[in-house]
């Protein structure tokens, strides 16, 4: 049971208005959609990407509302006792061409703007693990060691 971070990558290839249980309405548009979430609780990364797979009936998390209509392309994750979300998060919306198609998705348990962003082109993996590498040296860089 290893808890750790994770990234949904989405596709689209319709345009629909979706209500994401009491956030509010997303107007999803054809393309990609990265949903960043983490899994620390009861049966940690492999149980809660088991949920994410497949489509649920009565959805719990503002993604499971988003996947009824969305394709799970592939997931991105770490097995790591340390939340990165909140980082992921901030990387994702650097990324070129990143947009919020809802502010707050994913994230009203923390103040990131959102966990959701949405791209005209599939994001690139390999791109991604460049940014955390260079994110994790800048964060290096400000360490002081005594």
């Amino acid at each position: 049971m290893q808890h750790g971070t994770y990234a949904l990558i989405l596709s689209c290839s319709m345009h629909a208005v979706v209500q994401i249980g009491r956030l509010g309405c997303v107007q999803l548009q054809s393309g990609y959609y990265v949903y960043v979430g983490s899994a620390f609780g009861p049966g940690g990364i492999a149980a809660r990407l088991a949920h994410h797979v497949k489509v649920t009936p009565r959805p719990h998390w503002h993604v499971d509302y988003l996947r009824a209509h969305a394709v799970l392309e592939e997931v991105w994750y770490t097995d790591d006792p340390v939340r990165r979300e909140h980082a992921w998060a901030a990387l994702f919306a650097q990324a070129r061409g990143a947009s919020i198609p809802l502010v707050g998705f994913g994230s009203s348990d923390c103040r990131c703007v959102s966990h959701l962003w949405r791209f005209q082109t599939r994001p690139s993996r390999s791109s991604f693990q460049r940014r955390l590498r260079r994110h994790a040296m800048a964060a290096m860089t400000h360490l002081t060691l005594t």
